[in-house]
């Protein structure tokens, strides 16, 4: 089973010794799993819920809740690996109720550069993708929309857009060459930031 699916817990262990449960979006979970590995965060074991849910931000709260009271009780401490990601403060809210932190910040774009330096951007006509959606635009950006079976309908999602920013996790030359042909196939103009881990990787080592 791919990263980009749903990741088992990487071993329960019984409540109060110390570990902690990262509950997850799968389209984060490389990023995480290598957080994990270059800081020696050992007490963390992840399990993600499925990319997919990316597209679908009604579904997010659900699933999440669902989780959490599966393995809660086997955890000392549960944190959840998304932002708001277009649940309109229901994800907040929800998480407030069941007493458990998660990351700050709109979206993944936002932590990702960092929220401070992404909200000075006020980048209204960009379209951005990650190292996830540049290896996934197919799946989870073309096809979704209906473009793979009717390409005219390009001009009516992204029209009234600019430009594609590519928000690089890692520096992948393969790639960076991948986001530029989305960007020419969206007929947007290309822009390539390496932003790393941004606000993930505080996020993830402030975990006791």
């Amino acid at each position: 089973m791919t990263t980009d699916a749903i990741l088992t817990t990487q071993g329960i262990a019984p409540k109060g010794q110390g570990r902690v449960l990262l509950i997850a979006c799968g389209a984060l979970a490389r990023e995480i799993l290598a957080i994990k590995a270059a800081n020696a965060l050992d007490h963390l074991d992840l399990q993600c819920l499925p990319a997919i849910l990316h597209n679908h931000p009604e579904k997010i709260v659900p699933a999440v809740r669902e989780a959490v009271a599966e393995y809660r009780d086997a955890y000392e401490t549960v944190f959840i690996v998304y932002a708001d990601c277009g649940t309109g403060g229901q994800l907040q809210a929800a998480c407030a109720e069941m007493g458990i932190g998660m990351v700050a910040g709109p979206h993944c774009y936002s932590f990702f550069e960092g929220n401070e330096v992404f909200a000075g951007h006020e980048e209204i006509t960009a379209f951005y993708l990650t190292d996830f959606l540049v290896r996934q635009f197919d799946a989870f950006v073309w096809e979704p929309l209906g473009l793979a079976r009717h390409p005219e309908l390009r001009d009516m999602y992204f029209g009234n857009y600019e430009k594609l920013v590519y928000q690089a996790q890692t520096d992948d030359p393969e790639l960076t060459l991948k986001a530029e042909a989305c960007a020419a196939k969206l007929g947007l103009q290309f822009e390539r930031r390496f932003t790393g881990y941004g606000d993930l990787t505080p996020a993830l080592t402030a975990i006791a």
